[in-house]
């Protein structure tokens, strides 16, 4: 398949592809649809933002009729990707008449409800809220005739295996089933060899975690600088919008109040905002109405927006595949981009691990910009490994200085409990919980 216009398919969808300008297939999209439209099940593995959901959708929309009842089902981790995958799928399917409803957590039941009235064909469905309903009886997938696993790595990661594996247990046997991944644990393959059909593998650029299309680079900087420079490199980013990437909710909303004072146009999602908050911050920032956006990882793969031109770390994530999918926000569907990391001295030895894996050229902005690293001796052992949870605690910084707070003890009020007087004051923490306030029998 070397164009769009190649394919067997209904004219309706062709003249939705053809309104969306898709002329030039990617490889990604060339290898499997052909593939998903002769019947066959596929395993997919490729870049994010290589057009994996027209890879899955136009086969979709061709084997699904009109009649009502839900015949295509599409489960996705998080509710910003499954809205994401709903936008794209009613583009592509406009003419079809095709309908689709989208059902995830955080959503009242009432709007979710009011949408399987309307006697959709295909649901997209984060696994928790889609068990909801099919114990519920709102959803039924006894017809179901093309499954979607999207993201498969990421749902194993959130826990989703057991939730994945009661959906596959009730669909019909004689269905076309996809599984999409950006990585290949061993429990995705089990689960593929138990549920899929002799599936067709394609795997693009498997092995590749280069970052192709994105210009790279790092700075290591003090923890107390990093304001700073991020708001000077959102400055510089004058081709398009910007994404901050933060490891924590707190992090998330005071990097976004400070900006804000900055006088930027700032939106952010984190994992303690309502869901209407959340969608209305990724409508504003889709929309261009909001020049950047601050976000915790949970959004990482639910962004898609072609006018990002820049995406910031402002912590040094957990994971090599996190940093890969966070970049990944950049440089859509063959555009360009740019990635910069804030390292801070703490993290240095993350940074060390991740750095491994990224095969393209990097920008040390230290030397660029001339900046000089002055790691505190404490820290100076740590560089180069990974630093553990344990480690990082045991340092924190007072005046501009790092200091050893010790190991092993927890610290109150600057003294840790430890040894006996730890044991006496989890003697007492027991009594006073042990009894209620008006009666002296204990709380079993």
């Amino acid at each position: 398949m070397n164009a769009f216009d190649e394919i067997k398919v209904k004219e309706t969808i062709l003249k939705g592809i053809q309104e969306l300008g898709f002329v030039t297939p990617f490889p990604i999209q060339a290898q499997t649809i052909p593939l998903l439209l002769d019947g066959n099940d596929v395993i997919g593995q490729a870049h994010t933002g290589t057009g994996k959901t027209a890879s899955f959708g136009i086969p979709l929309l061709e084997h699904i009729s009109n009649n009502g009842g839900i015949q295509g089902l599409i489960l996705a981790p998080t509710r910003e990707l499954a809205m994401q995958i709903t936008t794209e799928i009613k583009k592509v399917g406009k003419f079809t008449g095709t309908k689709v409803a989208t059902v995830y957590g955080g959503q009242g039941m009432g709007i979710q409800l009011d949408a399987l009235r309307n006697k959709p064909e295909i649901v997209v469905a984060t696994p928790g809220r889609l068990i909801d309903h099919i114990n519920r009886g709102t959803i039924k997938i006894d017809n179901v005739k093309y499954m979607v696993l999207d993201e498969a790595d990421v749902m194993l990661d959130m826990g989703f295996i057991d939730d994945i594996e009661f959906v596959l247990e009730r669909v019909p046997e004689n269905r076309i089933t996809s599984l999409w991944s950006a990585t290949m644990p061993a429990e995705i393959l089990r689960l593929a060899d138990k549920y899929l059909n002799e599936p067709k593998r394609v795997l693009i650029d498997a092995d590749d975690l280069s970052g192709e299309g994105i210009n790279q680079s790092f700075l290591v900087i003090r923890d107390r600088e990093k304001q700073k420079y991020l708001t000077s490199f959102i400055k510089d980013n004058r081709k398009g919008q910007t994404i901050v990437f933060c490891s924590t909710k707190i992090r998330t909303r005071n990097v976004s109040r400070d900006l804000q004072k900055a006088k930027f146009n700032v939106v952010a999602i984190e994992g303690d905002m309502s869901q209407s908050r959340r969608e209305h911050s990724m409508s504003k920032f889709r929309r261009t109405k909001a020049d950047v956006l601050v976000a915790t990882d949970v959004a990482a793969r639910g962004i898609d927006v072609p006018k990002v031109g820049l995406v910031v770390n402002y912590d040094v994530p957990n994971q090599d595949m996190v940093y890969f999918h966070r970049i990944g926000r950049t440089a859509r569907a063959g555009a360009k981009g740019n990635a910069i990391t804030l390292v801070s001295y703490s993290s240095v030895g993350d940074w060390n691990i991740i750095k491994k894996q990224i095969k393209s050229e990097m920008t040390d902005l230290n030397q660029k910009l001339g900046i000089e690293i002055n790691i505190p001796d404490p820290l100076k052992r740590q560089v180069g490994r990974r630093m553990t949870p344990q480690i990082r605690s045991s340092y924190g910084r007072r005046d501009g200085k790092f200091r050893s707070y010790g190991s092993g003890g927890r610290r109150t009020g600057g003294h840790r409990r430890d040894g006996p007087a730890r044991d006496q004051y989890k003697k007492k923490k027991f009594a006073r919980s042990s009894y209620s306030r008006n009666s002296s029998r204990k709380r079993w």
